[in-house]
């Protein structure tokens, strides 16, 4: 028995999404209600007083610029990939994927700057909630880090392409929403610290 479906004319279509797009913006919400609920208790643990007073690590400008850069060239690609312009796809991604892995090595050295400060995972609030920002954004960048490489993977597999382009889309999504959730962390840090 077939089903017959009458669409009126006017009328609102359904909104339709790929399942893994929706699953990926739902994974997102949650990431940015973890860092929303620590930024919230970061302010309150502040104003309760006991609270380290120190410089950030200067490498933190660094990275936020090199996060920056990575999703330029990330954009650049997909925007190749939409052209099937392929060796540029290649390119882009090759260069986000290089200036992902600098930016984990830079978070790396931000901990060794705070060490050399004095400040540490415990004795103070205010460091350990520095390196819950940076080692759970850095947790999430890993995982961008993967991703990158497998869509990499797959346009030289000649799967990347103006005909299919979910895995870019997915990609580029993620990485430009880790590279605002780092902006975001930094100036929070700024503006708070």
């Amino acid at each position: 028995m077939e089903e017959k479906f009458a669409y009126i004319e006017g009328a609102e279509q359904p909104i339709s999404m790929h399942p893994k797009k929706f699953a990926l913006w739902l994974f997102m919400v949650t990431v940015v209600m973890i860092f929303a609920a620590l930024t919230s208790a970061y302010i309150v643990r502040q104003s309760e007083g006991n609270w380290l007073e120190f410089t950030l690590p200067d490498i933190f400008y660094y990275t936020s610029g090199i996060v920056v850069l990575s999703s330029i060239f990330l954009h650049w690609s997909y925007v190749s990939a939409k052209k099937d312009e392929l060796v540029q796809v290649r390119l882009g991604m090759s260069i986000a994927v290089i200036l992902g892995i600098l930016f984990l090595i830079g978070q790396w050295y931000s901990w060794v700057a705070l060490v050399d400060k004095d400040v540490y995972f415990v004795g103070n609030p205010a460091g350990s909630f520095l390196y819950v920002f940076t080692g759970l954004h850095a947790l999430h960048l890993i995982s961008g880090v993967i991703f990158l490489i497998i869509v990499l993977i797959s346009s030289f597999r000649y799967k990347v392409h103006s005909q299919s382009m979910t895995p870019m889309e997915m990609c580029v999504t993620y990485w430009h929403f880790l590279g605002g959730l780092w902006l975001y962390l930094f100036m929070f840090l700024q503006l708070n610290h």
